[in-house]
């Protein structure tokens, strides 16, 4: 472990490439050239007995390679993550929105798990499961590796239940609650068939057997507080019953309810930078289940609000 994150391992094939500089440069070369040749000389490129690798040793002496993961440059996200609980096997914190659970792309030490590593001296933390970049909310970790597999089959098992709370803009200013709850027939159960391909930005919905279910709900209608103030918004409250990637979203786009300044669905932007003032309206408001240590039902609950909820005071709030 270095700066709370762990070294990469990195598969090499047997042919193809002189050297492994050279399959390095091939797979890597584009993002960082000058930056991949310093680590190679700098001897931060190493084999399985940690023995640093040139750039002119052979493709065929390693089968795999070990490094860190940098990026050139790393903008700082300005948003805190805050700690709700903490004990000798689990951490619950509340993960702000833009803050990436784990590293990955140009993002390294700008990730939860990274931060709360070298915040709290844990080399050992390991997040439980996941949320998105643009999600705030209750996120749970790991702290002990000895009781590590005995909270992971809980996730296996499902027999961790989430709730999340969303903003979505209305078309019909004047709908209240119970007008929202009729025209659609909330609450109501959600179900279809998605698929999340790696190297594309949005899920795929298919035909066939559903494979993903939320649970949904209104919770009140009124004046948004935030960015979009004055515009008429639903809060609502969705239990997912399952953990496709993206799946609350795509169900909430599906309704005619997309999610504000969600930038995948219904439709996708242009690619911009981050507007920290317009986060995603999507917060995993609670988890709860019955700790198998201890035995104790436990939950634990976002501080956190959203931006744009509707003002308690609204008309229709």
């Amino acid at each position: 472990m270095r700066n709370g994150v762990g070294a990469t391992r990195l598969h090499l094939p047997e042919t193809g490439w002189d050297t492994v500089l050279d399959y390095v440069m091939h797979r890597f070369g584009h993002v960082d050239p000058d930056g991949l040749l310093r680590r190679f000389d700098d001897g931060e490129v190493v084999g399985i007995d940690g023995d640093p690798i040139r750039r002119d040793t052979p493709l065929s002496d390693h089968e795999f390679l070990w490094y860190y993961r940098e990026v050139p440059h790393e903008d700082p996200i300005p948003f805190t993550e805050s700690i709700v609980y903490q004990d000798e096997h689990l951490l619950a914190v509340d993960k702000p929105h833009f803050l990436p659970t784990t590293p990955g792309g140009r993002f390294v030490q700008e990730s939860a798990l990274v931060r709360l590593r070298n915040r709290l001296g844990i080399p050992d933390l390991i997040p439980m499961h996941r949320l998105d970049r643009a999600t705030a909310g209750i996120l749970l970790f790991s702290t002990n590796p000895a009781t590590r597999g005995t909270y992971q089959t809980l996730f296996e098992r499902r027999e961790i239940r989430k709730e999340y709370e969303c903003v979505s803009a209305l078309d019909a200013p004047a709908a209240g609650a119970e007008e929202l709850r009729e025209a659609h027939g909330f609450p109501l159960v959600y179900r279809n068939r998605m698929t999340k391909v790696k190297g594309q930005l949005r899920a795929i919905v298919e035909s066939g057997e559903p494979n993903a279910e939320s649970w949904i709900d209104v919770l009140g209608t009124g004046a948004s507080l935030g960015a979009h103030a004055g515009t008429a918004v639903g809060r609502f409250l969705l239990k997912p019953h399952s953990g496709k990637t993206h799946q609350l979203r795509v169900h909430m786009a599906a309704l005619g309810l997309g999610i504000l300044n969600d930038a995948f669905y219904p439709r996708l932007w242009d690619k911009a930078p981050d507007d920290y003032a317009r986060p995603l309206q999507l917060l995993a408001r609670a988890i709860e289940f019955r700790d198998p240590v201890t035995g104790n039902d436990v939950r634990f609950s976002s501080q956190l609000e959203l931006a744009e909820r509707p003002a308690a005071d609204g008309p229709h709030a």
